[in-house]
């Protein structure tokens, strides 16, 4: 009978396996190559300010909730929180400002004053938004009893309508040349994403249940660490595993970059799956369809540049997040940028000094392009500075004079990222497959196992092909429920 786990990397996915494997009677370890807990969801300080490398809208914020009842099992809630006004605000370049807010009276009153000849259009998607607030659809599918599973069902079901247009598609019903531009960027700048998942997002954020955590992502994953170790779990820091070792066909332990050697009945990988498949295990467990999964990601990805600026200037009344259309395309990062998104960490105020804010511009960029820097690091260096400066010249429209009041500047890249989480190309580490609706909806977009590999579980953004942190904490609880059903033990929640 399996007694001993080893967890590779304390990423969310990672302490989730952790925690619900100590409330399961498993002897557990966990080896992550950097000196804190929380894998990409982190942040750190410069100068005062607080950067944060993760979280824009957190689910699961609401108590009763089935997603809070997730992040209470895992010693992240309670918590002190922020309720932001609206989901995501857009700027025109003319200065008028679209504020997504989650009070749809409200919304309905400043849609139509941006634009009064667009009432039909503003009415549907007022509509759409309330159609998905008061329900836990997203916690039943994923957390709920096969009973809340057939209910939510049914009420997806009853919204069909709204499951099928794009953002862009949507869009299109606004006569309002301003409206008819900033609709399709409300999915982080994506207008290729399901109208649906922007409503299901405005739902849970007008039921009070999408949120900021005071203080960002660092202390929110340091209490789920803390969490792990109080039920009897330990993590090994900077220690990085180069192999996972097997013996017929089973995982065994890992060994790491010193060459100790560790032992376990099972083996978690919270890594990159790529690394892990490849590297970790030498390519030995594949098929046709994890080499397909294994290939190379995209080349161009999003948010993967950041420019963190703290600002000598107090934005509290600004947007948390909000989007910038620009009236012509500006190059920066090596693309070719048509608007700015970026998250403004005014409504926070523990975030900054006093008086002070901090701006976070989030790009997309080509891999291969600091790529071909990284071989120069002062060229490298300078492209970052290069990046940061555009940056501040398109933010100067917004807030004309911010570049005298600038005091830090960091610019993290798909190189940083990859050096950081020891993954591939950065931020884009989920296997190359795409993810259906259904498997969306449970969560579970993945594989969390191998061919002919027995007592190894992946756990993370590769299991759950999802972006969001509450998938991949629930990708680490669904890791031990399937390894007890397999030695046929109940799964027990303490």
């Amino acid at each position: 009978m399996a007694g001993s786990i080893i967890v590779i990397g304390a990423g969310v996915g990672g302490l989730a396996a952790g925690i619900y494997g100590r409330m399961n009677g498993f002897d557990t370890k966990i080896f992550e190559m950097n000196a804190v807990p929380g894998g990409q969801c982190c942040a750190w300080k410069r100068g005062g300010y607080t950067f944060d490398g993760c979280i824009h809208h957190l689910f699961g914020c609401a108590p009763g909730s089935r997603l809070y009842g997730l992040w209470q099992e895992l010693g992240a809630m309670p918590r002190a929180m922020v309720q932001p006004e609206e989901c995501t605000s857009v700027l025109a370049p003319d200065g008028r400002l679209f504020r997504d807010y989650y009070d749809l009276d409200r919304l309905r009153a400043h849609m139509t004053e941006l634009a009064p000849g667009d009432a039909a259009a503003i009415d549907e998607y007022v509509r759409g938004c309330r159609a998905f607030v008061g329900a836990d659809r997203l916690g039943e599918m994923m957390l709920g009893t096969g009973a809340g599973r057939a209910r939510a069902l049914v009420g997806m079901a009853a919204r069909l309508k709204w499951l099928t247009p794009t953002m862009e598609k949507f869009g299109r019903r606004f006569k309002d040349l301003f409206l008819k531009r900033a609709v399709p960027q409300l999915v982080y700048s994506n207008p290729a994403a399901p109208l649906f998942v922007h409503l299901v997002r405005h739902g849970y954020g007008a039921a009070g249940s999408l949120q900021w955590p005071s203080g960002g992502t660092l202390p929110f994953a340091l209490s789920i660490a803390r969490r792990y170790k109080e039920l009897g779990g330990e993590i090994a820091y900077s220690s990085r595993v180069e192999r996972i070792l097997t013996e017929n066909g089973r995982a065994v332990g890992v060994r790491l970059a010193d060459g100790g050697e560790h032992r376990a009945d099972v083996v978690i990988s919270d890594a990159d799956g790529r690394k892990t498949i490849m590297d970790m295990l030498e390519g030995r467990f594949v098929d046709d369809g994890v080499r397909r999964a294994c290939g190379e990601p995209p080349e161009t990805t999003a948010w993967s540049v950041h420019v963190y600026l703290g600002v000598k200037r107090d934005l509290t009344g600004e947007p948390s997040a909000m989007i910038m259309l620009l009236d012509e395309p500006v190059e920066i990062a090596g693309h070719r940028c048509e608007t700015l998104e970026m998250q403004i960490y005014g409504f926070d105020r523990t975030m900054a000094p006093a008086g002070k804010s901090v701006i976070k511009a989030e790009l997309f960029s080509d891999y291969s392009y600091w790529k071909r820097l990284a071989g120069d690091r002062a060229r490298y260096e300078e492209e970052k500075a290069r990046a940061a400066d555009r940056t501040i010249d398109v933010l100067e429209r917004r807030w004309p004079g911010l570049r005298a009041q600038v005091e830090t500047i960091d610019v993290p890249t798909q190189l940083t990222w990859e050096r950081y989480m020891g993954g591939t190309h950065g931020f884009a580490n989920m296997p190359a497959k795409k993810a259906s609706l259904w498997s969306g909806l449970k969560g579970a977009g993945g594989d969390m196992t191998l061919p002919g590999l027995d007592r190894f579980y992946f756990v993370g953004v590769w299991a759950s092909m999802s972006g969001s942190l509450f998938g991949n904490a629930l990708s680490g609880r669904r890791a031990i429920q399937e390894l007890c059903r397999r030695l046929k033990r109940p799964f027990i929640i303490t």
